[in-house]
């Protein structure tokens, strides 16, 4: 990074994330703005980035570095305290700050291409009050890009199935392929990725029983008859390392012949299974999963996708709850909580992008030491600009 000139000291830089949240509507009433929009929502950000994970530490955050804040914020009053930083993320709508966090994801999606989104419910296990149960986010992920693309709140009365469709509205799918576990197997989210240009590959389980026993024994019936006049791949894969093998192999039918009610899935043209072995300290277990797709693709295509797609417990919610503390974070007023988790989210991409050789962890305890490291991840793909 080239060096500050003596007069970037002297007035400060732009730190703001325009044109991204330049639109945010502040919530508050116009005598009660004594810290700007644009300086809290900045001040959260580089703490979360540094590792800060509740209001107060926020707060301290921006009072250690409220020096090198300077450089880049307004602050005519300082920096907020806690409570002002928790009561003014409690009532920007959730909505909003969705749609400019939208933004920029869709900025990005036009240069990187995306191919896959896993789709995956999580709940903040410790934000629950006397009054909510906890908050239960579904987002969607790029499997390869390793970006979060977006995230509803599963409303308290009802569950995944509601709040997938309306994830699925919020994305560009055009050319992706979409894979969701077995609680999105449902012929409306089927039919939304379709309409919104994608393709799906969804899991299939007891949830429905005639699907499931259907392709059981579709597949059944082409092993039998050594898969005569069907269409058909296989694909296989052998692990081995820390003290276990697995085996797996996919298998693929491009017929949807003795499946009932076939046509109410959009555009469903494949079945498929994989069957699984795990070996450890030699002991063997198997398992038996099935599934479904609309692209006509291969074993191989079919396998690596439902591989990837548990990137997203490994990358996005293994690295929120055990690195950022997700599960034990506190914060109970459901638009603040829903908005941090935003927040988090949003810093998780922002760390993935930047090159440097180190685990999550090691990157935000770097931002934490080092302003210059933080200011580098910050203006990684245009989401700052400087005066």
């Amino acid at each position: 990074m080239p060096a500050a000139s003596p007069a970037s000291h002297d007035q400060p830089r732009d730190l703001s994330i325009p044109p991204y949240f330049a639109k945010l509507k502040d919530p508050r009433r116009a005598h009660r703005r004594l810290h700007l929009l644009q300086d809290i929502i900045v001040i959260a950000l580089c703490a979360t980035i540094a590792g800060a994970k509740d209001w107060q530490e926020i707060e301290t955050f921006g009072r250690k570095r409220q020096e090198w804040l300077k450089r880049f914020l307004r602050l005519p009053h300082g920096i907020p305290s806690h409570d002002t930083l928790e009561r003014v993320f409690d009532r920007i709508n959730p909505g909003a700050f969705q749609a400019c966090f939208r933004n920029w994801v869709t900025a990005l999606q036009q240069a990187l291409k995306i191919k896959q989104v896993a789709i995956d419910g999580k709940t903040l296990r410790s934000s629950g009050s006397a009054i909510l149960g906890p908050l239960h986010l579904v987002s969607a992920w790029a499997t390869a890009q390793r970006l979060s693309l977006g995230q509803v709140a599963v409303d308290a009365k009802s569950n995944e199935i509601t709040a997938i469709p309306a994830l699925l509205d919020l994305l560009d799918l055009n050319g992706a392929l979409v894979t969701i576990d077995a609680m999105g197997c449902q012929k409306a989210i089927a039919q939304k990725v379709i309409d919104r240009g994608g393709d799906y590959i969804l899991t299939v389980k007891d949830n429905q029983e005639n699907l499931r026993a259907d392709i059981q024994q579709a597949l059944q019936q082409a092993y039998e008859n050594d898969f005569a006049n069907v269409e058909h791949d296989t694909y296989e894969t052998r692990e081995r390392g820390h003290g276990r093998a697995e085996y797996r192999c996919y298998t693929v039918l491009h017929s949807t012949e003795g499946i009932r009610h076939a046509a109410d899935w959009a555009k469903l043209t494949t079945i498929g299974m994989c069957y699984s072995e795990r070996t450890i300290n030699g002991v063997t277990t198997d398992e038996l999963r099935f599934f479904i797709g609309s692209r006509r693709a291969s074993a191989k295509v079919y396998g690596k996708a439902l591989r990837n797609h548990w990137g997203i417990e490994n990358a996005l919610h293994w690295q929120l709850d055990v690195t950022m503390n997700e599960d034990d974070n506190r914060v109970s007023k459901r638009q603040a909580a829903e908005n941090l988790a935003l927040l988090r989210r949003l810093t998780l991409s922002l760390l993935y992008a930047h090159p440097a050789k180190l685990s999550i962890a090691k990157k935000q305890f770097a931002a934490a030491l080092d302003p210059e490291f933080l200011e580098e991840i910050l203006q990684a793909d245009g989401i700052l600009e400087k005066r």
